[in-house]
């Protein structure tokens, strides 16, 4: 298999280009094994097998699922990109774009050699021998038992060039040839005498000894390179710094090269894929060539003959990569995005790079902000959009003002509204800048990273977005979020999406289950680990138990704000009617003195009505740390008070005070104490409200989605659905009772 080409993230444009007509049931049957080995669903080989309605057997696919990995035949990814590549395919230019339109590679650029910079190549100086430059040409390009084609008539068309004339000999094989040649020790003897003028020629493909037509080809098995427009030494240089696969290099005996390219196509329509692919590499690399050469049944010039007094001579014979596959194989390589090997200066100054959050985010940067439902994620979320469009503060940090995208794939459009305009007035922001925040609503559009992402940079791109937002990760994850292959394969995307647009990308995500805190930071992510190293910042977001005074002493805050707004609002110069250690005090004893001043105006109905509707303010209230672990900065902790829509920064230094309890752990994230089986079946039924709650919307959740939020597999979540007995399932949908 070829490297670059096994990379997993072709495996989705390889598949789609491939047709399952046209496959033999082997082969399909591979592709199943492949996507099962890469950990795609079956569902994915289903909705591709179905493009052969003649063949598709609904069920076939599911019972063929069953038996795959216990094959000790190993077939992966590379598989599928092998057979799409086989029928024509040509693989993006980097292993995580999409085949949208896409060549194999940009053309307007060299890749693998700048021909400006070459020194030119010597033609080889050796004494001329007719008959030796002949066996070593027919035994380098043919096997013994091929049969060969060559004319030695010619004529003179009326632009004075010599052209061959007839279809020639093509009644011998190689084998015979060359035994012809030694044995008589004469060109002319072996295969005719040439006009001196004119030279002779030769057939690079063999034959079937039918004829000389493309149809009478054999064995599509070379293609010929040849240019006019360079000179013969750069010509040479040019063919051998590109390490195409020749089985034979020919001084043409005029101003070109001859370079016999082996391609070993199957068939006529893989030649003609292979030939374009080929001159496409050559002409970016100013090797112009003559596309008059294209047909396999072309001529192309015989060494031992003389033209015009030049040789017709054997440069070289096999050179350069040693197959076609390898060949593709280092222009892929050579296109791989990756920088040049550079040495190390010490006084080398980087610039800065630039901060989008203060001391938190900087440009290109990979954020997780994780947490558990009911968090309000999303709302944090809309929160740093909003930020950064208008160059607040998020979290108490300045944000750089600035464009920003919002991916929502949860939210139907009329509540992303809805939440974004809550956000702006929560946050007490005027928005000048609200056209400066993008977004996507997906919501009932299931689509993997990978095409999402080249989606995005579609759309984003030469925008100059600041930051794209995810909500929520899962929505977007293919296959299980416990797999790391398929993390991999998420974070390489995300890779794609900073690399091409140059901004933040921040995406939300869920807690696995348990109590949190006996975890250390980059285990709290639901699934795989890999989710939090490959961030180069996490955010993770946990909950924190206030106890009673804790919680009266933020209660009395809130009753202090509401009374003082509302005497604000009613009595002028209410400062110097009120106690002023009452208004300090907040609470019960500032309501007391409020209702002392308002009772006579009869205002105290309003406030009474404003002072319940804090308390259950702060009833509602959660607070929780963020603990930020970054790869570039130190940790850092950031205490936040969330009350719907908006998340902010604790100021009173209540929260500073807590300390999660620690004794209940061993340092490895295990919980000391033996919790019941009664207390475990509690924690599963909460954990499945939670996602259910979390997810329900209005348009019916699925056993998908909550697999995909909850980090579990379906199966698992069937079983704590029948074990909870609160919920109904039918046909993949999940409803209360």
């Amino acid at each position: 298999m070829i490297g670059p080409m096994d990379d997993r993230t072709y495996v989705p444009a390889a598949l789609e280009y491939l047709d399952p007509a046209v496959l033999d049931y082997g082969e399909w049957a591979e592709v199943g094994m492949a996507l099962h080995a890469e950990g795609y669903g079956v569902d994915t080989w289903e909705e591709w097998s179905r493009r052969d309605p003649a063949r598709f057997h609904p069920g076939e696919c599911a019972r063929k699922w069953a038996s795959f990995g216990n094959s000790p035949n190993k077939v992966a990814g590379g598989t599928i990109v092998q057979m799409a590549r086989e029928r024509g395919w040509t693989p993006p230019r980097r292993p995580w774009d999409g085949p949208d339109g896409d060549e194999a590679m940009e053309w307007d650029a060299p890749i693998i050699c700048d021909p400006s910079w070459l020194e030119p190549a010597e033609l080889p100086e050796r004494p001329w021998d007719p008959v030796s430059e002949a066996v070593r040409y027919l035994e380098s390009v043919f096997d013994a038992e091929d049969v060969v084609g060559y004319v030695t008539t010619s004529f003179k068309g009326d632009d004075g060039r010599w052209k061959p004339s007839g279809k020639g000999a093509y009644d011998r094989t190689a084998g015979k040839l060359v035994e012809d040649l030694r044995r008589t020790r004469s060109i002319e003897d072996a295969l005719g005498t040439a006009e001196p003028d004119a030279g002779a020629w030769i057939r690079f493909n063999p034959l079937t000894g039918a004829g000389v037509r493309n149809a009478d080809v054999a064995e599509f098995r070379h293609a010929l390179v040849e240019s006019d427009e360079l000179d013969q030494e750069r010509q040479l240089a040019l063919i051998r710094e590109l390490q195409l696969p020749c089985s034979a290099i020919v001084d043409s005996g005029g101003k070109s090269i001859h370079a016999i390219v082996r391609v070993d196509a199957a068939d006529y329509a893989e030649y003609r894929r292979r030939v374009d692919y080929l001159y496409r590499v050559c002409e970016r690399h100013g090797l112009k060539v003559d596309q008059q050469n294209k047909n396999p049944s072309r001529l192309s010039r015989c060494p031992g003959f003389m033209r015009a007094g030049n040789p017709q001579r054997l440069v070289s014979g096999p050179c350069g990569k040693a197959s076609w596959a390898e060949w593709v194989e280092f222009v892929e390589e050579s296109e791989d995005g990756l920088p040049e090997i550079e040495q190390f200066r010490y006084g080398d100054v980087p610039e800065p790079i630039p901060e989008v959050v203060e001391g938190l985010i900087c440009e290109g940067d990979k954020v997780m902000l994780a947490s558990a439902s009911k968090a309000g994620k999303s709302y944090a979320a809309i929160e740093l959009a909003v930020a950064i469009a208008e160059g607040a503060e998020w979290l108490g940090r300045r944000c750089e003002q600035g464009k920003v995208l919002y991916v929502n794939l949860e939210l139907k459009p009329a509540k992303r509204q809805e939440r974004m305009r809550m956000v702006y007035d929560a946050m007490g922001l005027e928005p000048a800048h609200a056209s400066d925040i993008g977004y996507m609503d997906l919501r009932g559009k299931a689509v993997a990273l990978d095409k999402l992402a080249r989606s995005i940079v579609r759309r984003a791109a030469n925008r100059g977005y600041r930051a794209v937002i995810i909500d929520p990760l899962y929505k977007v994850m293919e296959g299980e979020e416990n797999d790391q292959a398929a993390v991999k394969r998420f974070c390489l995307n995300l890779d794609y999406l900073t690399d091409r647009l140059g901004a933040v990308v921040f995406f939300v995500h869920h807690y696995s289950k348990g109590d949190q805190w006996g975890k250390s930071a980059i285990d709290r992510a639901s699934g795989s680990g890999v989710f939090a190293r490959d961030a180069d910042a996490l955010l993770n977001a946990t909950e924190l138990e206030l106890d009673e005074a804790q919680r009266r002493q933020r209660e009395d805050l809130w009753v202090g704000d509401a009374c003082r707004a509302y005497l604000a609002a009613n009595v002028p110069n209410w400062e110097s009617l009120i106690d002023a250690d009452a208004s300090l005090a907040g609470g019960d004893k500032l309501v007391s003195e409020c209702r002392r001043v308002l009772d006579p105006l009869r205002l105290s109905g309003g406030l009474l009505a404003a002072v319940h509707a804090a308390r259950g303010k702060a009833a509602e209230e959660k607070a929780f740390r963020i603990e930020g672990t970054f790869r570039e900065l130190p940790a850092q902790t950031i205490d936040v008070w969330f009350s719907r829509p908006l998340h902010t920064v604790d100021a009173t230094g209540i929260l500073g005070d807590i300390k999660p309890d620690g004794n209940n752990w061993d340092g490895k994230g295990h919980d000391r104490r033996k919790k019941t089986p009664e207390q475990r079946r509690k924690e599963r039924k909460k954990a499945l409200e939670d996602a259910f709650s979390t997810i329900d919307t209005g348009d019916g959740v699925t056993v998908k989605d909550l697999a995909g939020f909850m980090g579990a597999s379906e199966k698992t979540v069937k079983n704590h659905i029948a074990e909870h007995g609160g919920f109904w399932v039918k046909n993949g949908t999940v409803g209360r009772k």
